[in-house]
């Protein structure tokens, strides 16, 4: 199954490459033949092509078109034997799992302001806090330590999936910062207060004496 139907490039085209010499194998062209195309060159099933590295190789594989003229005169016989590469789709369902101890509620109110939708999962379609992003990513509390994103995979769910993920990213540099900054303020408030002490200490020096400045030291303490 040639896609895209060109046969320009890809995985499709590396087959074709490797097949097309075969008599077994057969190509199918599901879309509209291009111009300048490999597909518009073996449209008319000549004997040989040329292929991406300029070797001429010989055209034995059977052909199917886009036609249903064409289909029908290549259709095996009911009973006979089919040989290929079938091709499906499937929906692929992702899961990882971050570290984050934060906060849950910090996280969902970061994502409020990034996405028009972020709701809540009631609780019998989950056994831990979660709530749904965009309607495509679900992200669960875990534990204390870590969270959980589930979607299935497509390209946007993925792009949402990647936004979260820089987010708690990001939330997660920022919580030991806060805490640094926490510790530094209370330093610095302790600082201030023994050099207020010490100003009051000199001024007490100053007027009444070192006897004063004792019997203030005793009392205060």
């Amino acid at each position: 199954m040639a896609s895209p139907s060109g046969l320009q490039s890809g995985l499709s085209r590396q087959l074709f490459e490797i097949w097309c010499s075969d008599k077994k194998n057969a190509c199918v062209i599901p879309g509209n033949v291009v111009e300048g195309t490999l597909t518009k060159t073996i449209i008319n099933e000549p004997k040989e092509v040329t292929l991406m590295n300029g070797i001429t190789a010989s055209l034995n594989m059977q052909m199917y078109f886009n036609s249903e003229k064409r289909l029908a005169e290549k259709t095996p016989e009911v009973g006979g034997t089919v040989s290929g590469l079938l091709l499906s789709t499937a929906n692929i369902s992702r899961r990882i799992t971050i570290a984050y101890s934060g906060a849950f509620g910090v996280l969902k109110h970061r994502l409020k302001q990034m996405f028009e939708s972020v709701e809540s999962l009631p609780d019998e379609e989950s056994e831990v806090p979660a709530f749904r992003v965009h309607e495509r990513l679900t992200v669960k509390y875990e534990s204390e330590k870590h969270i959980s994103l589930h979607w299935r995979s497509d390209p946007i769910s993925d792009m949402v999936s990647d936004s979260v993920v820089a987010l708690v990213l990001n939330i997660s540099r920022e919580i030991p910062k806060a805490v640094v900054e926490s510790e530094e303020a209370t330093k610095t408030e302790e600082e201030n207060s023994k050099k207020a002490e010490k100003v009051v200490l000199a001024l007490l020096v100053s007027l009444l004496g070192d006897g004063d400045k004792c019997r203030w030291k005793c009392g205060a303490s």
